[in-house]
């Protein structure tokens, strides 16, 4: 817990500059807007449907839209004005964050002008009054409790779905949520959990006073929680200056990392090597898509992680072709890598962490399955589980058509889940990894590939162009690592994590002191 609670006040600053910064934009974008629709009537479907489709959009997909956006538009604003947009990190989860927080305050600022007694503006016409100023000085302070209502609905909003900015890379009290399914560390999953409500709740009660003071028109409610809600955003700004000056002092190496225990893992250990050899300050980005990490990579916006042959042959190069050597998918791999993107590799960590089709020792025994051919068979019977993107992946698309598979049901779930999900007999099979602690550890067997559809996977540290430019050494500092980890260790440090319940950060020290 106290591990938990060490990383605490600066997740939780992260987290208000994310929700803070978007629902004060999302409230100077909505509410001038709001008042545009109610002066012309015939705006108000067209603008109203917009901000109800965003609304429609999964937060976590409107989050992940924005990385291929800002990476497209970073390239163009880079060559025409010099400046360049990150397509990771703060900006893309404030844009979508702020896009999120309209519907309710739009929403909110139209009804409460067209709730306003027409008769009030009709007297405030007739005593001369101009538009802006009957606007100002009745519609406005008349309509503001509802108003204050809709940024009150937008705030909840916001400091729940800003949880899912981490795997855009920005960090959030989601850090605590997504690191913790994964490494079964319920402490850090409830310790997430509760400052997300606690903070919702606060801001919640802080507008709520708000909004009663401007119902009452009690100066004293509505300047406590505008005291309040100003301390909160001084700080919030003062933290973020702060932090961007402590930045830009020393340049600082970007390290990514999926979101599964062996990439927490990988990237500590990478973290620390930099650390130990140039001395130099280096950053986790935890917790990313697979497509995120390496379009962040080719960015800039990364400048190491390590990634696998078979994801970039399969994923990246829509490569799809059987009974390729190891040593082939390798070759192609990082001649792709380097020729299309800029990308070099410092070296091949010397183990393969496969995608695999996993089973129960004691049912596989029962319907005499060793290989996936073995499983054609039996399939329409059983219901398979896969991670988030597996079943999206070319990989399944040729397990299906060269085995002629087709199982009862699929079931998408978390890769933690997905594990528990066999282990309890919810599901039959899994899509797992060959390296995971968890397979020995639940006494699962992996399927034979016997057709040869899986590519290989040697896990590769990639190297971003400006790596060398930030840390003057640090790749020859990460190939030290080539070649010192094999699959059953990858596999023992996987387990230390998952099933013994240590923190990646001590594994990863621990495996590093003990290397000649």
């Amino acid at each position: 817990m106290s591990e938990q609670l060490a990383l605490l006040p600066g997740l939780l600053t992260a987290h208000l500059q994310l929700a803070l910064v978007a629902l004060a934009l999302g409230t100077l974008l909505s509410v001038p807007t709001g008042v545009l629709v109610t002066r012309r009537r015939s705006l108000e479907p067209g603008i109203l449907g917009v901000a109800s489709v965003l609304q429609t959009i999964p937060s976590l997909a409107l989050l992940a839209i924005m990385v291929p956006l800002l990476a497209a538009l970073g390239g163009f604003t880079a060559s025409a004005f010099g400046v360049e947009l990150r397509s990771i990190g703060y900006l893309p989860a404030i844009i979508a964050l702020t896009l999120y927080s309209v519907l309710p305050i739009l929403r909110n600022t139209v009804t409460g002008i067209e709730g306003v007694d027409p008769a009030l503006s009709e007297a405030a016409r007739g005593v001369g009054m101009t538009d802006g100023e009957r606007l100002r000085r009745v519609e406005l302070p008349l309509a503001a409790p509802v108003i204050v209502a809709g940024v009150r609905t937008a705030a909840v909003w916001v400091v729940g779905t800003a949880t899912l900015s981490t795997p855009v890379g920005a960090p959030s009290l989601g850090n605590y949520i997504f690191s913790g399914l994964q490494t079964r560390n319920t402490t850090a999953v409830l310790v997430g959990c509760a400052a997300a409500a606690l903070l919702a709740l606060f801001l919640d009660q802080t507008i709520r006073l708000l909004e009663s003071g401007a119902a009452a028109r009690s100066r004293r409610r509505w300047g406590a929680a505008a005291a309040v809600l100003l301390a909160l955003y001084a700080y919030t700004g003062a933290s973020f200056v702060a932090g961007r000056a402590s930045a830009g002092a020393r340049p600082v190496v970007r390290i990514g990392a999926k979101s599964f225990t062996e990439q927490y893992i990988l990237s500590e250990m990478l973290a620390l090597q930099l650390r130990r050899r140039t001395g130099g300050p280096a950053e986790i980005v935890p917790s990313l898509g697979s497509t995120v990490a390496f379009d962040a990579l080719r960015a800039g916006d990364l400048d190491v992680y390590v990634d696998y042959s078979g994801t970039i042959f399969a994923t990246i190069m829509k490569r799809t072709d059987p009974f390729v050597s190891r040593e082939a998918v390798l070759e192609q791999v990082l001649r792709f890598l380097a020729d299309e993107h800029g990308i070099e590799s410092a070296g091949a960590l010397g183990f393969q962490n496969t995608y695999a089709l996993g089973m129960r020792a004691d049912r596989a025994a029962q319907l005499g399955v060793k290989t996936i051919s073995d499983l054609t068979g039996a399939a329409g019977t059983l219901e398979i589980g896969g991670d988030y993107e597996f079943f999206q992946r070319v990989e399944w698309k040729a397990l299906e058509e060269r085995y002629g598979l087709a199982f009862a049901a699929q079931r998408s779930m978390d890769p933690a889940l997905m594990y528990e999900a066999v282990r309890a007999g919810d599901v039959d099979v899994i899509s797992a990894f060959s390296t995971d602690g968890r397979i020995a550890a639940y006494d699962l067997v992996l399927l034979e590939d016997d057709r040869g559809v899986i590519p290989p996977y040697d896990a590769l540290v990639l190297t971003g162009p400006a790596l060398e430019e930030r840390a003057p050494g640090a790749r020859a500092a990460l190939g030290a690592l080539e070649g010192a980890i094999d699959e059953a260790t990858m596999q023992r440090l996987n387990m230390a994590v998952d099933a013994e319940g240590r923190s990646p950060e001590s594994v990863a020290r621990a495996f590093l002191d003990g290397l000649p």
